[in-house]
């Protein structure tokens, strides 16, 4: 860890805790910083302010007063969940105060390169697949981000022969000053997340906050069948690599003649390649242009792709019983990624959805459902997945309570060769705290049966 002495003696905020919030306290603690932690949550219902009360930082829980920016804080650095709108944050910009997230304060004291990966879809696998490949080309690297291990914990550990390879939100890249990836990633840009951003170019524009301090000496890799990342890609400093999953390239990744390819150079034959669906094939690309760029052998990215079934919770395989394949899709959130998943297969599926109502309908689905033999729908969105399911022409309907109640429903409506598909188009939200408690349950209503 680089001993930054940026934060000695100044007075920081810390808004919002969680895992990410935690990192932060301790860290700026251990740098010299002047900590006040603020978090919603009742002290007496929170251990980890209790935590950080014993190491001596100031903690203020239960709201969020804003007379609290009166202190003269120089800084504040906020959780990625909380919007700008926020009545906190709005005051703090308003009085000219910095905010920024902990992914910039992970860079700013990490001694290792990072390769950062952002996007709509895709993320998580193609943060893991990179970090596989990586591990197999015997690279030394560690995984931060959303996947599950904070980012300004790992940057501590990390030494200079390390690579962070880290995923990253659009919440957690509007609040960067000077964190630049050797290597970015883009996968994709889609709407989303408007419920935050407000509009479509603010969220993209988030996105593009990637590549924002990048130079020459860095490489920036993006989708080359999208023209909103091509046009992002103009924007960059960096040198520029496309994947494509429709057209050759002079450089970048692609597919041709039934191989994966790196500029001129065969890489991988598609046949060996395990993970299924059409939508992983942008993922694999993207990753393989990483392992090149990074120096990784084509042993190691076959290694990989040859034995990479999927992160737990996108699209992953869980078991064959009775000749029905069961996948666990519970990360899709939304009609995009539920859509993609369901044309990852030529087996009728039989598909487990509902969750969280967002005042959408289900129309968009529609045109997907071709495939789908029956519907086994539950929480708040129920009704409108089977008026979808109706416009389809699908006649398999059924309406449970939740996701355990789903699976044996949807084995007495399914046959031999047809695939179960969890895949919600929703969030969790209305029954389960997240999507990994509703995929964990459905995994585990599977191995009951």
């Amino acid at each position: 860890m680089k001993k930054i002495e940026n934060y000695r003696h100044k007075k920081i905020l810390v808004l919002g805790l969680a895992k990410s919030g935690v990192s932060a306290a301790s860290l700026l603690h251990k740098l010299g910083a002047f900590v006040t932690v603020n978090d919603m949550k009742p002290l007496s219902e929170n251990p980890e302010a209790q935590g950080l009360l014993e190491q001596g930082i100031k903690v203020i829980c239960g709201d969020h007063p804003i007379e609290l920016l009166d202190e003269g804080f120089e800084l504040i650095v906020k959780n990625p969940g909380i919007p700008y709108h926020n009545p906190m944050i709005a005051c703090a910009i308003e009085r000219e105060i910095p905010v920024i997230t902990e992914v910039e304060l992970a860079y700013q004291i990490s001694e290792a390169p990072f390769i950062g990966i952002t996007g709509t879809n895709g993320k998580t696998t193609t943060t893991t697949l990179i970090f596989e490949m990586l591990k197999e080309g015997q690279k030394q690297p560690l995984i931060a981000g959303n996947i599950g291990t904070v980012a300004s914990g790992v940057a501590e550990a990390a030494q200079q022969e390390n690579t962070i390879v880290i995923e990253l939100s659009s919440f957690q890249l509007m609040g960067i000053s000077t964190f630049r990836p050797k290597i970015a990633i883009v996968t994709n840009l889609y709407d989303a997340h408007l419920d935050y951003h407000g509009t479509r170019q603010e969220y993209w524009g988030a996105k593009g906050n990637i590549t924002k301090h990048q130079t020459s000496a860095d490489y920036l890799i993006v989708n080359g069948d999208q023209l909103q990342c091509q046009e992002l890609a103009k924007q960059s400093h960096a040198k520029v690599y496309y994947f494509s999953t429709s057209k050759k390239l002079d450089e970048g990744a692609y597919l041709e003649n039934g191989w994966v390819m790196w500029g001129q150079e065969q890489v991988v034959l598609q046949k060996d390649i395990v993970l299924p669906g059409v939508h992983n094939l942008e993922n694999i690309l993207s990753a393989v242009a990483a392992a090149k760029l990074s120096g990784v052998s084509n042993q190691a990215i076959y290694q990989v792709l040859s034995t990479f079934k999927g992160v737990k919770h996108r699209l992953q395989y869980i078991a064959e019983t009775a000749g029905r394949r069961f996948y666990n899709d519970s990360k899709a959130t939304n009609i995009l990624a539920t859509s993609k998943a369901l044309s990852a297969f030529e087996a009728p599926i039989v598909l487990l959805a509902g969750g969280l109502d967002r005042g959408n309908s289900f129309d968009e689905l529609v045109p997907f459902l071709s495939n789908v033999k029956a519907v086994v729908t539950f929480g708040q969105t129920a009704g409108k997945i089977e008026d979808a399911a109706r416009q389809a022409g699908i006649k398999g309907i059924k309406r449970v309570d939740n996701v355990e109640k789903a699976v044996p429903v949807a084995f007495e409506l399914s046959e031999p060769g047809d695939v179960i598909l969890l895949s919600p188009a929703c969030a969790s939200w209305d029954q389960h705290k997240t999507f990994e408690v509703r995929g964990d349950i459905f995994i585990e209503a599977v191995h009951k049966l």
